[in-house]
């Protein structure tokens, strides 16, 4: 074992992901107030957490002392990379991907391999990026990345070069409003630097044990408005970043630098916020704020094989809401073909359909029609079987399905009012049948899964059976309440109990973002006590609709 502050190797490296994610959930919201560049959508801190997820997910479990620094650090790379979420994640990804290429092949890392990985992540980062503009994160990297070159100049202490680090960032976050007339505008420091900041005091606390007690000025008086003048875009040479209506984002396969160059030069065209970063062998992920969403998805096209496609629209009738659609791992987008469309929401809920080769539209809440149909129209598919889950009025299904019929694509929405009828009808899916024979298997699977759901009741309600109070745990089959308790167990053992009483062989449960610990292992063991003949297959969904959401199949 190294000695606190000496080094880290990658189980300490794992321990800072892990305090990280704790730490950026706690202060999610706080960075997400601050969030006025590029695009005022609140949304920074969320996308951070959820990069960092996804480079955790592919880390996997607890590191033993076989994984070194140089395999952890790659394992996160990747991960960010698959996973990140806008414009500050996928700057996060690559300052990953820096670091990675930097220590490949450590055991363990002391301060001048540190200071090292951070100038490499600094480069490498204002490297992918069209305009990189003073005063972001980018600014505040490359502040902590000199901070730690000149500690790593006098000694190789990790301590000292993390804490050097970790203090030119604090300096260089408190000064951003002065590099960056939109922050000085809103009174605010950068977002995605404040971001970048906890995590870096987290890394200081692992190694040093102690987490730094900062007082940072992340907000002030806005500057007064200068009569109409509207405020520069430092990251945008000919477009105004607030006219952008979507946020593009998709990883390339099977391309080459020249023809990504291309692809760079081409987004610029249409669009600002332009990212594009490598991961370390022959992939690219891509982000760009336009107006032409279909544009910049056909631009990749014409670079090489898309996946993971993802769609934000910025200004919804409803509200901003942040909604994206995602290709299935693996699968190329081609000009022809079939496609499947899900709602989903959660993200463990969205790699099950992910997984399964799906198409997915994900939503916290009701899908808009225009998104909706945007998302189906950026499909290169001449057929699209759509999956609602539940996330799409039927008024909303003739107006979209009539609007996205054309000449060249054939649309069908599939009879699917939940999540686990959802994936009962995808897992009959069968591109070598005939699209209306693939639809009618797909329907019929849904219609044979009897679904239900667990819930907390918001407010006092009248129901089929009594009526319900705030607080009471509810239990309905497809969309009608046929159980109300106080104790959730409860009410799910006599859910299941009600459904199951016409029979069934499969039990598949989708566990909610917000359900207690042990409930979905409670109600398995009372299916294995009153119905041992099932199976039952459990999954974290991460929906936030449904503490747990059920099928019977």
């Amino acid at each position: 074992m190294l000695e606190v502050g000496e080094g880290v190797d990658g189980r300490a490296l794992r321990r800072w992901v892990d305090l990280g994610l704790t730490t950026l959930e706690e202060r999610r919201h706080e960075i997400n107030t601050l969030n006025v560049f590029p695009v005022p959508d609140g949304d920074t801190g969320t996308n951070l957490l959820a990069t960092l997820r996804a480079a955790a997910d592919e880390l996997g479990g607890p590191v033993d002392g076989a994984l070194t620094v140089g395999a952890v650090a790659e394992a996160l790379a990747r991960g960010a990379f698959v996973g990140a979420r806008g414009n500050s994640g996928v700057i996060l990804a690559q300052g990953l991907r820096g670091v990675a290429d930097s220590i490949a092949g450590l055991s363990t890392v002391d301060g001048r391999d540190f200071a090292r990985a951070l100038d490499r992540a600094a480069t490498t980062v204002t490297g992918a990026l069209s305009t990189p503009a003073e005063g972001t994160v980018v600014t505040v990297l490359r502040a902590a990345a000199d901070g730690a070159g000149l500690a790593a100049a006098e000694t190789t202490s990790l301590k000292v070069a993390v804490g050097a680090a970790a203090d030119a960032a604090a300096t260089a976050l408190e000064v951003t409003p002065e590099q960056l007339e939109v922050l000085a505008a809103a009174g605010v420091v950068d977002a995605g630097g404040l971001g970048l900041l906890i995590l870096l005091d987290c890394l200081v606390e692992i190694v040093s044990g102690h987490r730094p007690d900062r007082h940072l000025r992340l907000t002030s008086t806005p500057v007064p408005d200068t009569g109409g003048q509207s405020v520069p875009d430092h990251n945008a040479a000919e477009h105004d970043v607030e006219s952008q209506d979507y946020e593009v984002m998709y990883i390339v396969d099977g391309s080459d630098r020249a023809r990504i160059a291309e692809l760079r030069a081409r987004l610029d065209e249409l669009g600002d916020s332009v990212a594009i970063v490598g991961d370390g062998s022959a992939g690219w992920s891509v982000h760009v704020h336009c107006c032409d969403a279909g544009a910049a998805i056909e631009a990749g096209i014409a670079a090489g094989r898309l996946r993971r496609i993802a769609i934000t629209c910025f200004t919804l009738e409803a509200g901003r809401v942040e909604q994206c659609v995602t290709s299935a791992p693996g699968a190329s987008a081609s000009a022809s073909g079939r496609a499947v469309l899900a709602i989903v929401s959660g993200a463990g809920a969205e790699g099950l359909f992910d997984a399964e080769g799906a198409t997915v539209l994900t939503a916290e809440t009701a899908v808009d029609p225009r998104l909706l149909l945007d998302a189906i129209r950026s499909l290169p598919s001449t057929d699209v079987l759509v999956l609602p889950n539940g996330w799409v009025s039927e008024q909303d299904v003739v107006a979209v399905g009539a609007q996205a019929r054309d000449g060249h694509r054939e649309v069908m929405f599939l009879p699917c009012s939940s999540m686990v009828q959802g994936l009962a009808s995808l897992a009959v899916h069968d591109a070598g049948r005939a699209t209306v024979d693939d639809a009618f298997a797909m329907s019929e699977a849904a219609a044979a899964t009897r679904w239900g759901s667990l819930r907390y009741a918001t407010e006092r309600a009248l129901t089929w059976v009594g009526t319900c109070e705030p607080g009471d745990s509810l239990g309905l089959a497809g969309r009608d309440v046929v159980v109300i308790e106080h104790d959730l167990v409860a009410a799910g053992v006599s859910l299941l109990d009600k459904i199951l009483a016409a029979g069934g062989e499969l039990v598949t449960m989708l566990v909610g973002d917000g359900a207690p610990d042990g409930l979905a292992e409670q109600l398995t063991r009372h299916l294995d006590d009153r119905h041992p003949e099932l199976e039952v297959v459990v999954y974290q969904g991460g929906q936030r609709s449904d503490l747990l959401q059920l099928g019977v199949e």
